[in-house]
């Protein structure tokens, strides 16, 4: 027991540490004070390579923000809200292409004009999450209006009518499922309910809908996790059907046990540890250089992505946040090692020494291949969410684990190893 202490404070350290090195660097260069927003490509110093600003990227960066400014004192800064909000604005102003129509771009201009437009969800679930969690630091309901407005369009694509994506219905492309949508709606029915019986009582059939679609990615007699099913949750042939993401099928796991923690489901709790955490990081783990494969094919054919043996920062942190919170939910020790083992391995590969953020691209072998800090897809996120929520989950364990004082014995709250738990 005193050496999984050591362990799980020697972690919160440096989580707390990196945590603030990471914020710190997106503060200083990545806010728009001109026109609003964040820059997101970022070289590996912070200089701005391009100012084209992502919708995706610009949802996560104010959900981020809000979510450590509601959740951490030392972030309870204004500094920290006021760029939120500013965000939030640029969002409200120029997200969507054609308003009042709900469908966002992609890609902006610094200045807000559209660019691209993606025929899928995401954009827009990035917008629901900022705004919702805009509301709840600053109370203004017009941000969640337009959360639990955005989050019901999302809805009506998915379940009902797919039109207003703009996709065509082409009529050879075989009616499949991508893993990431259940997921991404399950996140948002977790974000919008948290804390809001309201809209966790309006949105509680579609979480239950979206674990069981979720759940049907598990193929091959339970021995694999596919990123792509047929729409009534078979496999596809080919490679849409053999394709596997090790990362997504570990975020899939934490935010179904996320769920199914909330619910009280012991049962799934236990099927997602096995199939969701255990399963794809043995396929997924690279035996011969360490960290995660980004892609691969379940019957151990070549993939068809020339990215396919990289290891990209996000599907280690959510590596990282999968782990612990199976550790916290199970007291199971080997997931506990898991977590030290993709940690470690993620603190030495992907942390720059120098500045501020992750390295996000690295070879097989592990040698960083991109500098750059920022880009289309990788922004302030994944990583500050990876270590405010192991921050988070590693202060209650330790909470957990302190002893009772003998009687007239210091009190906890004295003892410096247990400060500090947020």
């Amino acid at each position: 027991m005193e050496k999984e202490r050591e362990t799980l404070q020697a972690w919160k350290e440096r989580v707390e540490q990196e945590l603030d090195r990471v914020v710190a660097f997106w503060m200083e260069h990545s806010h728009d004070q001109e026109h609003g927003g964040f820059f997101t490509c970022l070289g590996r110093d912070g200089r701005v390579y391009d100012d084209l600003k992502y919708v995706w990227l610009q949802g996560r960066q104010v959900w981020m923000y809000c979510h450590l400014y509601r959740k951490f004192e030392r972030f309870h800064r204004p500094e920290l809200l006021d760029s939120a909000k500013a965000g939030g604005e640029f969002l409200l102003r120029f997200a969507r292409v054609t308003p009042p129509e709900k469908k966002c771009a992609f890609v902006l201009t610094r200045d807000g004009r559209p660019v691209k437009v993606q025929r899928t969800i995401f954009s827009e679930c990035f917008y629901t999450m900022a705004m919702n969690e805009l509301w709840r630091v600053t109370g203004e309901a017009r941000y969640q209006s337009e959360a639990v407005e955005m989050m019901d369009e999302i809805v009506h694509w998915v379940r009902e009518d797919p039109s207003g994506l703009g996709r065509p219905q082409l009529p050879g492309a075989p009616a499949s499922e991508s893993m990431a949508v259940p997921m991404m709606l399950l996140n948002l029915v977790d974000q919008l309910g948290e804390s809001d019986e309201e809209l966790a009582g309006k949105y509680a059939e579609l979480g239950d809908w979206c674990v069981q679609r979720i759940l049907r990615h598990v193929q091959r007699d339970g021995q694999a996790v596919l990123e792509n099913v047929s729409e009534d949750g078979k496999e596809l042939s080919g490679c849409l059907g053999r394709h596997q993401n090790p990362g997504h099928a570990l975020e899939a796991g934490w935010f179904l046990l996320r769920h199914a923690i909330r619910k009280g489901v012991p049962e799934l709790r236990a099927h997602v540890i096995d199939k969701f955490l255990l399963l794809p990081f043995r396929s997924g783990w690279d035996p011969d250089h360490g960290g995660l494969f980004y892609f691969q094919d379940v019957d151990g054919l070549c993939p068809t992505q020339l990215e396919w043996a990289m290891k990209l920062w996000w599907p280690h942190s959510e590596a990282m946040i999968a782990f612990l919170m199976g550790y916290s939910d199970s007291g199971d020790p080997a997931l506990l090692h898991l977590f030290c083992q993709v940690a470690e391995y993620t603190f030495r590969q992907f942390r720059d020494p120098l500045y501020g953020e992750w390295f996000g691209y690295l070879n097989r072998e592990g040698s960083v291949v991109l500098t750059i800090k920022g880009g289309p897809f990788k922004g302030c996120f994944h990583v500050p969410r990876c270590l405010a929520i192991c921050e988070e989950m590693l202060g209650a364990l330790l909470n957990r684990l302190a002893p009772i004082p003998a009687p007239g014995a210091q009190s906890l709250s004295a003892v410096p190893a247990l400060q500090g738990a947020e």
